[in-house]
C-alpha cells in the first residue's frame, strides 16, 4: 500500500474510533443487519439521505474503510483537512464530474468500499424517497461490485429512541438492465425504511 493511500485510511480509522464512539454515546442508533456487509470485495453501500450525519451510523457498522463521495465545497473550507483525512472523494455537483466517478471506480476496482446516497442530495421534501440517480448501479455494473442497501429512519436527538439503520440483502447487477437494477435498489431501500417504521410503531404500543 502506498503512503498516499495509507494516510487517508489511517485518518479514517482514527476518526471512526474517536468520533464514532462519541456519536454512539450521544445518539444511541439502533443498527440491524450489519453482519450482511461483505468483509471483502468491492461494495457500494447505498441508502436514503435525510441528514448530514447519515454516513456516521454506516461507518460505525463495519470495520471496512468506506470512501464517501462528498460535495467539493466541503474541501474548500476550514474542514478540508478532515474530509481529506477521512478518505472522501470530492464531487462537483454542478457538472457531470467524471473525475470523481473515476476515483470511485478505482476504489471499487481495488476491492474497496464506496458509500453513496442514490437520491443525490438530502431529502428535505415530504416525499418518502426522492427519485434515484443511476450512479450507484452504473458503477456496480462496471466493476461487478456488490450493492448493500440500507434504510435509515428516526431523529438525530440526544439518546434518540427511534434512530435506526437496517441493512438489507446484498445483491449484484448481473443480467439486469440499469433501469431494473435502479428500481430494485429503490424498492429494497423503501422496504427497509418501512420495516423500521413498522417496528417503531410496534414498540410504541
Amino acid at each position: 500500500m502506498s503512503k498516499k493511500k495509507k494516510l487517508p485510511e489511517l485518518g479514517y480509522k482514527f476518526f471512526r474510533f474517536t468520533l464514532g464512539h462519541l456519536f454512539n454515546l450521544y445518539y444511541s442508533p439502533k443498527v440491524i443487519g450489519k453482519e450482511k456487509i461483505p468483509k471483502d470485495g468491492p461494495i457500494l453501500i447505498c441508502g436514503n439521505h435525510k441528514h448530514v450525519y447519515d454516513q456516521c451510523p454506516i461507518i460505525m457498522s463495519t470495520k471496512r474503510v468506506i470512501h464517501y463521495m462528498a460535495k467539493k465545497e466541503y474541501f474548500d473550507g476550514k474542514l478540508a483537512w478532515f474530509f481529506k483525512m477521512a478518505g472522501c472523494i470530492p464531487v462537483n455537483r454542478s457538472i457531470k464530474d467524471e473525475n470523481a466517478k473515476s476515483q470511485a471506480l478505482d476504489v471499487l476496482k481495488d476491492n474497496g468500499a464506496i458509500g453513496l446516497f442514490p437520491e443525490g442530495t438530502r431529502n428535505k421534501t415530504e416525499q418518502f424517497l426522492l427519485p434515484f440517480k443511476f450512479g450507484a448501479v452504473s458503477m456496480a455494473q462496471k466493476t461487478d461490485a456488490t450493492i448493500v442497501p440500507f434504510g435509515l429512519t428516526g431523529d438525530y436527538k440526544f439518546r434518540s429512541k427511534n434512530l435506526t439503520i437496517r441493512f438489507g440483502e446484498p445483491f449484484k447487477i448481473g443480467d439486469m438492465t440499469l433501469e431494473e437494477a435502479n428500481n430494485k435498489l429503490y424498492k429494497e431501500i423503501e422496504k427497509l425504511m418501512k420495516q423500521n417504521l413498522k417496528d417503531e410503531k410496534k414498540n410504541r404500543k
